[in-house]
């Protein structure tokens, strides 16, 4: 019995160093998974002075100082960051103006349209400061202007001749001239012709300042208007006579200058010399594209002849053989 009951006994003694070799080993494996779990406390944070930041600065951290978080016992730093991260601030001026508000878009319901705005030039502006002597670039045309400010005696045998020719033509009015024969502004107009400013009363203009200048401009201007014409924007300088002051003068009136290439000298009558023939051939003698000829509606005041009007159809006649046609000085208008 002694044999059996040994090999028991170590059998009990090897079962019992398995369970004591299998209970130091959970308790190792249990110290070795507490030990990550548990770090040592950290040391305190090391005090700061009032008002001094807690957080790192950005070469220590990597932080934006804009993210780093303030203590809760010390005051909030107002913030300074602007839209553009990382720039200074903007200070604001002192004094902010008022920011303009756009005018709000008219309504599209029924109602008064919209003011268009300032008109367009009246003329060109190839014609500033200058006294035309021929239409630029007109072609084979030419011009046949009359200048009123005698009387009358001519203009019923050049309307005649005008409308028998199916010519037209441009007529330089003075103010007095109209005062004088109301009806003559409506004969001219209704038989299709064009009329012009000549001045109200026919001075020499360069012995004029500004103001005398306007006056004369606007005083023929208002008169014919109100007779039934309209003579915007041409402008004839009595006597011809000019210079660069009165022509930027008229200019600034809304008018431009036109002087003429030939003047037939029908004006100083059979007493000057002048007949009929010398006429024709004068204005003959200078056409060119864009003439513009130069007459006279009244009569020579010493003989009392009327030449221009007497050599008119003689004088279209013969330009129309050289193959030119008629304009009014409306074409200097044209864009």
């Amino acid at each position: 019995m002694t044999e059996p009951l040994r090999g028991d006994a170590r059998r009990r003694m090897a079962v019992a160093a398995v369970v004591l070799a299998l209970i130091v080993l959970a308790i190792v494996l249990a110290v070795l998974l507490r030990e990550p779990a548990e770090s040592p406390p950290q040391p305190a944070a090391p005090s700061t002075a009032p008002g001094a930041s807690t957080s790192p600065g950005p070469a220590a951290s990597g932080a934006s100082p804009s993210t780093a978080q303030p203590s809760p016992s010390q005051p909030v730093e107002p913030s300074t960051e602007t839209p553009e991260a990382g720039q200074d601030p903007v200070q604001p001026p002192a004094t902010v103006p008022p920011v303009p508000v756009p005018p709000s878009a008219p309504d599209a319901g029924p109602g008064p349209a919209p003011d268009p705005g300032p008109p367009a030039a009246p003329f060109p502006s190839a014609l500033l400061g200058q006294d035309l002597t021929a239409i630029p670039n007109a072609g084979r045309v030419v011009a046949l202007t009359f200048d009123a400010g005698a009387n009358t005696a001519g203009l019923p045998k050049i309307l005649s001749t005008l409308s028998a020719k199916g010519v037209t033509g441009t007529f330089f009015l003075t103010g007095n001239w109209v005062e004088a024969n109301p009806g003559g502004v409506g004969q001219i107009v209704s038989a299709g012709h064009r009329v012009a400013n000549h001045s109200m009363t026919h001075p020499g203009f360069t012995g004029l300042d500004g103001t005398q200048i306007a006056r004369q401009v606007r005083g023929a201007e208002q008169t014919i208007l109100a007779a039934g014409g309209d003579p915007r924007p041409l402008f004839r300088f009595p006597f011809g006579e000019r210079d660069a002051r009165t022509i930027a003068a008229v200019n600034s009136l809304g008018y431009a200058a036109v002087r003429w290439t030939v003047d037939t000298l029908g004006w100083k009558g059979t007493s000057g010399g002048v007949t009929t023939q010398a006429v024709a051939d004068r204005t003959l003698a200078a056409l060119q594209p864009g003439e513009i000829v130069l007459m006279h509606i009244g009569s020579n005041p010493d003989d009392g002849s009327t030449l221009d009007a007497d050599a008119l159809p003689d004088i279209i006649d013969r330009i129309s053989a050289a193959g030119y046609g008629f304009s009014t000085l409306d074409a200097l208008l044209a864009p």
